[in-house]
Parts: structure tokens; sequence; C-alpha cells
């Protein structure tokens, strides 16, 4: 599977994105540099889509996927990508704090440590819905890094549509991601603008 190698704060200084967003503390050491050229439109709008296929970690064949099933959807077609794109496993884990950053999330589901309705499912881009409730393995919950993820992320704050018992270690998805609980400034409407061309 291809994968994005460039370095997250370099790309977050390209993009600017405050690398909190990506779950990571550091800040870049380089002093940005101010951009004299005015941006285009279609420069605007090709950022704002780099800069969320590369919070959610994908690439351009599954991102333009998504598009096209929130366009299908009813509703705001921006709202519902965000919607989509929220409520992928991966992204859940993330959002729920048992994982620093969505990358590693994503491993955790891949290396099968993660429990949805109590099956082990190994697939990131799975679709949570509402009722599922996700949960870690036994012996994962026992390991030493989990308790350490956990403390270090226990001020995270958790969006109003998960809800999590810190003690058992579990999440339960009460409703579908809002457009207010989206943790990035994000323009969506510049997305659609790119894709309906």
């Amino acid at each position: 599977m291809a994968r994005n190698m460039q370095p997250v704060l370099k790309r977050c200084r390209t993009l600017g994105i405050d690398p909190s967003v990506m779950g990571i503390d550091k800040k870049s050491k380089r002093n940005p540099k101010p951009t004299r050229r005015k941006q285009s439109e279609y420069g605007r709008q090709l950022t704002e889509k780099q800069k969320v296929k590369f919070i959610y970690g994908m690439l351009e064949k599954q991102f333009r996927k998504y598009y096209e099933l929130a366009v299908k959807m009813p509703g705001i077609t921006g709202e519902n990508l965000l919607q989509i794109l929220e409520s992928r496993l991966d992204n859940v884990i993330f959002r729920l704090g048992l994982a620093n950053t969505r990358r590693e999330s994503r491993q955790m589901v891949s290396h099968g440590h993660i429990l949805v309705n109590g099956k082990r499912l190994d697939i990131p881009s799975y679709r949570v819905k509402v009722g599922d409730v996700i949960t870690l393995k036994e012996t994962t919950k026992s390991s030493d890094r989990i308790k350490d993820i956990v403390e270090a992320n226990s001020t995270r704050t958790i969006p109003k549509w998960l809800d999590m018992d810190k003690n058992t270690l579990s999440g339960k998805v009460i409703a579908l991601a809002a457009r207010d609980d989206i943790d990035f400034e994000v323009e969506e409407h510049l997305i659609v603008e790119l894709y309906s061309k």
C-alpha cells in the first residue's frame, strides 16, 4: 500500500496546519517565510483538499471515492464528506484518545488490537455507525504502551458524538459527527468547488 513518507512538521508548515491537529505536540523551529505571491483560486482549493487528505492520511483515489459518496448523500456535500471522514474507525480511535496520532490508530486497527461490537476488526477505513461499541483487546488493554497513551491523552477533549468510558477503555458512537465537531479550520466548500469543475 502506498504511504505518505513526507516529514509531518514540514507538511504541516506547508499546508498551514497546527501540528496538534495531527496529535503531535512539537513545533517547527523554522520561521515561516512570508509568502509574497497571491494564491490563485485554484491554488486555494487544491491546498484545502491536500490539507484534509493529509490530516486523515489518505491518497487521492480513496478521497475521491468518499467525495463521490458524499455527493449522493442528502444534505450539503462538503459537510457529508467531513462526516464520512470523521466516521472512519482509525479516526474514531484517535478522537477517543486511544492513540496519539491517526497514523498510530491506523496501525492499531491493522494489527487487530480493536474490537467493534465485540468482534475483531482490522479495516481502518471501516465506517462506524450509531450504537457501535469500540473496545481494545484484553491483552492490549493491559499493555504499558496503552496505559501511557491513555494517561498522555487524558486532557484531550472527546467530541460530543462519542462517549468514552476511561475505566473500561471503551467508546460508543452516540451520533454521527456534525460540522461543529471538526477540530481544525477547514473550508470544505473549496474542495467541493475543485471536484465539481
